[in-house]
């Protein structure tokens, strides 16, 4: 297949890259500069806050994936918000409007979105869940929305709702695991709340899975089935690296993150369900924590 990958030098993206390359897929990143790409890979040059990009390399690709957008780790100052937002907002805008007006479109875009979509709930919730409130969850919604050109150009859109992605050189499982070495890993607040958690290996294969079965569009939930809590993901990371997890963050202490980010990401999460992964017969590679992480760490 060919197949063009936005953020693709990030830490969704490298995982991406590598597992497509591996079965001999024709890769083109879409990059801002060329910076040190090698001078045989494939690149299309954009500049989303622009709205330019050169559409010739879009051309008869078969699958686009969209990964671009600022992470969602960090400290939410109002301008990490507004970038949060309008980073992945404008990226998946010029996308999905340059793939409609092409010749030869890609039959595929795969956005990314985040399991904030549903807000914070007790119940489990699932592709056909509603959306929920808080700022991940207007956010989710606008990204998502911004794929109807494409969708409407005839082009089938799977919009990637990722929870907690797990890989040792990247994202929260490379700031945890040096914490929790130390023995200072601790749930936050009563650590009840559930943590929706992914394999960063098991998203290719997911894609690649879903890419076999074009009747699955719109929204995909890309965690893993069994439900685990804060907490017990706590223990099971401090299990993973021979420690034991004695500490507790107090609720009150997380709340302290500025602009909510404390409350939305590490106190209200919610449990969320792959059911379209699983009705359509995808089997987990990685689908319970405790091998995951000892397999990682």
């Amino acid at each position: 297949m060919r197949i063009a990958i936005t953020g693709a030098s990030g830490f969704i993206g490298r995982g991406l890259v590598s597992f497509f390359e591996a079965r001999g897929d024709v890769i083109t990143r879409v990059v801002r500069s060329y910076g040190r790409l090698a001078a045989d890979e494939r690149t299309v040059i954009w500049h989303p806050q622009q709205g330019t990009i050169e559409r010739a390399g879009l051309e008869g690709q078969d699958v686009v994936i969209d990964l671009a957008g600022e992470s969602t780790a960090g400290v939410w100052t109002r301008a990490k918000k507004r970038r949060i937002r309008e980073s992945r907002e404008l990226a998946v805008r010029l996308l999905a409007r340059t793939l409609a007006e092409l010749r030869q479109p890609p039959r595929a875009l795969f956005s990314t979105s985040g399991v904030g979509y549903y807000g914070t709930t007790a119940a489990l919730v699932d592709e056909n869940s509603g959306p929920g409130t808080g700022f991940l969850a207007e956010a989710a919604r606008v990204w998502e929305a911004e794929t109807l050109p494409a969708a409407h150009a005839g082009i089938r859109v799977v919009q990637m709702r990722f929870g907690i992605i797990l890989h040792p050189d990247g994202g929260a499982l490379a700031v945890m695991i040096p914490i929790f070495r130390l023995g200072l890993g601790a749930p936050f607040g009563g650590g009840q709340q559930p943590w929706p958690w992914i394999v960063r290996s098991e998203i290719g294969p997911a894609i690649l899975h879903l890419l076999e079965h074009p009747e699955i569009v719109g929204p995909v939930n890309f965690v893993a089935p069994e439900q685990v809590t804060n907490g017990e993901f706590t223990h099971a990371l401090a299990a993973a690296v021979g420690r034991r997890s004695y500490l507790r963050i107090p609720a009150f202490a997380a709340r302290l993150a500025p602009g909510g980010m404390g409350q939305e990401m590490l106190l209200g999460e919610t449990g969320v369900v792959p059911r379209r992964l699983l009705d359509s017969g995808y089997s987990f590679r990685w689908p319970e924590l405790g091998p995951a992480l000892r397999a990682m760490v």
